[in-house]
C-alpha cells in the first residue's frame, strides 16, 4: 500500500526556515519529517506541544543598560554575595553551558 502525502504551503522568514532546518538536518531529520513531527504532536496534545509565552526577561546587554541600572545590579549582586545566596562558580558554569547547549542543538 502505497504512503499518501499532502502538500503544506506555508510562508516562513528565509532566515528562520534556515536556522530551523540546519538544526534538523543536525538531528538527522528533514524538514518533511520535522513538520509531520510538529502535527502529530499537536494531534497527540489537541493543541500545541509547548505553552506559547513571551520570557519574563532576558539577558540585557552593558551598552542597554544606563549607569544607574548597572549600579543597582552590581550593589544587588555585591548584597546577595555577603548574604551568601549566591551559588559556586564551577555549579553556575555548568549550568549556562548546559542551557546554551540545549539551546544551540
Amino acid at each position: 500500500m502505497a504512503i499518501k502525502s499532502s502538500n503544506v504551503i506555508a510562508r516562513v522568514e528565509p532566515e528562520i526556515k534556515e536556522e530551523a532546518e540546519a538544526i534538523l538536518a543536525k538531528l538527522g531529520i528533514s524538514a518533511s519529517n520535522g513538520i509531520n513531527m510538529f502535527y502529530r504532536q499537536i494531534i497527540l496534545w489537541k493543541g500545541l506541544p509547548f505553552r506559547p509565552a513571551i520570557p519574563v526577561s532576558r539577558p540585557v546587554a552593558l551598552e542597554e543598560m544606563t549607569r544607574e541600572e548597572f549600579d543597582e545590579k552590581m550593589t544587588r549582586g555585591i548584597a546577595q554575595a555577603k548574604a551568601g545566596e549566591g551559588v559556586p562558580a564551577d555549579e553556575f558554569f555548568a549550568a549556562l553551558k548546559q542551557e546554551i547547549d540545549q539551546t544551540h542543538v
